[in-house]
């Protein structure tokens, strides 16, 4: 990784990042030392850099805020769907188009296989370089990228194949011509067909889940969130924007809209939190995979299990169940 890539970091990370890379460089000081003196205090510096580095990351990683969470969701270096799908399964077979209007890259599906079981995979993709994101939207969907998914999810329900969704997305497209072929139509569709389809279901949100960006590929029997993911109704910078008329306070609105897992779990719209690595899914990728797989087998073992009629009649009670609220008398 480049020193430009390692600094495009949230602003809270990059005295942590700052400071590894001091150590990278005095480590590479370290390896064309010529005497035993200079080796000795190389040594014994890097030692002391990485006491402070590992004090300096228990403070921050420690006592990390929602808005915080948020910006790790975001980590240009945290791993995307496109990631997960090339590194868990095998023999994936990319499937395009909606056959009505076009391929939408921002929507990614495809037959694979998950340890040993065949399954169709999807997912939002964000894209990796600048030219892929701006054709990706940077992951937000047209309504034929939701048709594209649910026409594969479709067949996947022909061929009695389980379906796993990774969601990581700011939202679905806001531009007109999104609207003018029936954005709204397409989500609200595709939620309707996904609570019906006969199938096994996993979703788990990798990034960024927002609003029914996420929720037209995001519904089904097991709901599983990354440590540092959110998931939300609404951006904290839409949300400021509409309550403050100031999206510079997507901080304090990332406080008040409960998107952090924990928040999830407790309402009942989560089942598990997926743990990272100390600092981020970024900071150990091969880690992250491994207790990624290791949670979907589980829970895709145990769906596959049920009968179809116990496999609808609890994916009815938990869609019946999520959220919490207060009946206040008028």
């Amino acid at each position: 990784m480049s020193g430009v890539d390692r600094l495009n970091v949230p602003e809270f990370e990059r005295p942590i990042v700052e400071l590894e890379m001091k150590i990278d460089g005095r480590r590479m000081d370290l390896a064309n030392a010529g005497n035993e003196d200079d080796i000795k205090s190389i040594e014994s510096e890097i030692s002391e850099l990485e006491k402070d580095l590992k004090k300096l990351m228990d403070a921050v990683f420690g006592n990390l805020d929602p808005w915080d969470r948020v910006q790790l969701s975001r980590h240009p270096n945290r791993p995307l769907t496109s990631d997960y799908i090339s590194t868990l399964f095998d023999d994936f077979q990319e499937l395009h188009g909606d056959r009505s209007y076009m391929d939408d890259p921002a929507i990614l599906t495809g037959f694979a296989t998950f340890e040993g079981i065949k399954c169709m995979v999807m997912g939002h993709r964000k894209g990796k370089t600048l030219q892929e994101r701006l054709r990706c939207n940077f992951g937000c969907a047209h309504p034929e990228g939701y048709r594209k998914a649910l026409r594969k999810m479709q067949i996947a329900q022909k061929f009695n194949l389980p379906i796993i969704s990774f969601i990581n997305t700011p939202g679905a497209y806001p531009g007109i011509e999104a609207e003018e072929r029936g954005q709204s139509q397409a989500i609200a569709e595709a939620i309707r067909e996904m609570s019906g389809l006969r199938v096994p279901i996993i979703t788990l949100t990798i990034g960024e889940g927002g609003s029914g960006g996420a929720l037209g590929i995001g519904v089904g029997d097991r709901y599983l969130i990354m440590e540092n993911a959110y998931y939300s109704v609404i951006s904290p910078e839409g949300c400021a924007a509409i309550l403050w008329h100031d999206a510079k306070k997507a901080s304090d609105a990332a406080r008040v809209l409960r998107l952090t897992p924990n928040d999830l779990l407790e309402l009942g719209i989560m089942d598990e939190i997926v743990p990272e690595p100390f600092g981020g899914a970024h900071r150990d990728p091969r880690r992250t995979f491994d207790t990624v797989r290791a949670h979907l087998l589980k829970h895709l073992n145990e769906l596959r299990a049920l009968t179809v009629d116990d496999l609808m009649e609890r994916r009815y009670q938990k869609l019946r169940g999520m959220g919490k609220y207060f009946e206040v008398a008028a």
